[in-house]
């Protein structure tokens, strides 16, 4: 191919790629770079994904893989395998200057060589960091509270339940016993109630193995600020849920708080006290911080503000979506309403995110998102659920049906869906594993003992 020429008979150089700036690796960042990796051509743009970890988490799996349905590595979708077109960047971004153009990131190269941040250039920013779990300051929330956001989490959960059946099993201490075999769960969202049903479902099949322990021996207790569970269902199937959960001896409290858990003692808002070894937060979640740390424009709530088109409002070249970003909805009826934070908006939005982003290198027309609210379906344990999908009310199993498939449906790859789908066969075909691997939590502490060291004490309930 012969190349075209300028006036003075000379060859142009070319002109320079693009490089668009991801942050985040979740659903909007993967999905928004895959798209890219797809859709732009050779030389077009470089795209780099910032994400703290090398994987994607499908979050609507953590209840079952803490309860032992799907193997922990199905749960995540490795990035590098998905994206062989993108450069990824194992660490987070510390502060954004967009006037600039400059992020600043702290990765794990940048720690090993002690310069502490290295600081990118971007001509295209795509901020997707999601959102970390919003804690308050009650009295020994951070030092007992487990999360239940990521897979680390729910693997580590799921030991630590059975865990507390192996103390109640071989201890002579009533009290210890009793604590240990409490278990509080705070927030009735998605992630509460999902755990708490995925888990007392392990735990009471778990249970027949133990000689000394029944399934009701153990206490589980659903705290919820408001006066009901799972509102994106719906009110009707919400108050079914409390009944379903309450039928399996499930102590559900509405309009209650938790007010303080210190020295493993359980404080309700309504005067009840536990004395519990696991207390489970899973009260709602906040925006990134990296949104604080830069210049671009935040509402009330600590979000991006943007326009329906995916853009932060009033800055070129900054792109947002999912849970960092305030986007209108352009189906409802009031006007100012914004979209959920939730994936049905995610997985959309980064499919028009990218389309536009793509638009807009190549100087076309950008299209609005919208996407009027399908419903939602939620697990209540192994054969029971609650939906709520095009006006459509279901109950029990045929929810927990559409569950599974809706879900995997949507999880990434055919790897993962064949993946799953086969860990769903063979769990119906066999037993439950009920096996604890609380020491891949600590892997040298073995080798530690036999180099000399001590055991680490276990923490004792005061």
């Amino acid at each position: 191919m012969v190349k075209a020429e300028n006036s003075r008979g000379t060859t142009p150089a070319p002109s320079p790629a693009a490089r668009v700036l991801v942050v985040g690796g979740g659903y909007v960042g993967m999905y928004t770079a895959l798209r890219l990796q797809r859709q732009l051509k050779s030389g077009e743009a470089e795209v780099i994904v910032v994400t703290p970890d090398p994987y994607m988490t499908y979050q609507p799996f953590l209840p079952e893989a803490a309860a032992g349905n799907i193997s922990p590595r199905h749960v995540v979708v490795p990035l590098r395998r998905v994206l062989p077109g993108c450069t990824l960047l194992i660490g987070e971004a510390t502060a954004i200057d967009h006037a600039k153009r400059t992020a600043t990131l702290r990765t794990l190269g940048s720690e090993e060589e002690g310069t502490g941040t290295v600081e990118v250039s971007y001509d295209e920013l795509v901020l997707a960091p999601g959102s970390v779990s919003r804690t308050l300051p009650i009295p020994g929330l951070a030092d007992h509270g487990i999360g239940f956001k990521t897979v680390e989490e729910a693997i580590g959960l799921r030991n630590h339940v059975i865990e507390q059946m192996d103390i109640a099993s071989s201890t002579r201490d009533p009290a210890i016993r009793a604590a240990a075999l409490t278990f509080v769960f705070v927030g009735g969202g998605y992630a509460g109630v999902e755990a708490l049903a995925e888990l007392e479902d392990m735990a009471r099949y778990a249970s027949r193995y133990y000689h000394n322990i029944k399934a009701d021996d153990m206490k589980w207790i659903l705290v919820e600020a408001t006066g009901t569970i799972l509102p994106e269902v719906g009110e009707e199937m919400g108050k079914y849920a409390v009944r379903e959960l309450r039928a399996r001896n499930i102590d559900v409290r509405l309009d209650t708080r938790l007010e303080s858990c210190e020295d493993r003692v359980a404080v309700l808002s309504d005067g009840a006290r536990f004395r519990t070894r696991t207390v489970v937060w899973t009260a709602g979640v906040k925006p990134h911080p990296i949104l604080a740390a830069s210049d671009l424009p935040l509402n009330e709530r600590g979000r991006l503000v943007c326009t329906a088109k995916l853009s932060v409002d009033g800055a070129e070249h900054a792109w947002a979506a999912g849970d960092a970003a305030a986007v209108p909805d352009l189906t409802a009826d009031e006007p100012g309403r914004e979209c959920a934070p939730n994936a049905q908006h995610a997985l959309r939005q980064a499919k028009v995110l990218a389309e536009n982003i793509v638009a807009s290198l190549r100087g076309e027309p950008l299209q609005d998102y919208r996407h009027a609210y399908a419903g939602s379906v939620a697990s209540l344990g192994l054969h029971k659920g609650v939906a709520h999908v095009y006006g459509r009310k279901l109950k029990g199993y045929p929810a927990w049906l559409m569950h599974r498939v809706y879900h995997l449906s949507r999880v990434p790859t055919f790897n993962r869906k064949a993946r799953v789908l086969a860990e769903w066969t063979l769990s119906g075909l066999f037993k439950r594993e009920i096996v604890s691997l609380g020491s891949l939590e600590h892997p040298r502490a073995e080798f530690e003992l036999a180099a000399g060291g001590e055991r680490p004490e276990r923490p004792k309930d005061t």
